[in-house]
């Protein structure tokens, strides 16, 4: 029976569990968005919403805090400067998760984890100029 288990365990040790969705928060704040395994996805956006609501808190001990988690300090002020300024009137939800398509090696579905305006603040591709060169004629 699986009566208040919380969380899936990857088949993992504590440990290597920890370092595996540290990794996964660290990515998906430094890219805005990431493409991981549906279970992973579930399990970094836990922790990854409340990461986000210290970097709103903004205080120098939400930064310790988040420090402690992501050890990465250009992540960490990219939190604090740039993704917590985008979020500050909002109380939460600021992931989404969409299923994208079944990996082909061993068939796990893959989904796409990335905050909720990312499509805002992407950055469109410019279209390439093409000079169209006058030829002179020659009299």
């Amino acid at each position: 029976m699986r009566h208040r288990v919380n969380g899936k365990l990857f088949g993992r040790t504590s440990n290597q569990r920890k370092a595996l969705l540290r990794g996964i928060v660290s990515s998906l704040l430094e890219h805005q968005r990431i493409e991981t395994t549906l279970g992973k996805a579930k399990e970094a956006r836990k922790i990854a919403e409340k990461i986000v609501t210290l970097g709103i808190r903004g205080d120098l001990h939400a930064k310790r805090l988040a420090l402690s988690y992501v050890p990465n300090r250009a992540v960490v002020s990219k939190l604090f400067n740039g993704i917590a300024e985008r979020f500050k009137g909002r109380n939460g939800g600021y992931l989404r998760i969409v299923k994208t398509r079944n990996r082909v090696k061993d068939g796990a579905e893959m989904a796409v984890l990335e905050f909720i305006d990312y499509e805002e603040i992407k950055k469109p591709k410019e279209k390439k100029k093409v000079k169209v060169k006058e030829k002179e004629e020659v009299k």
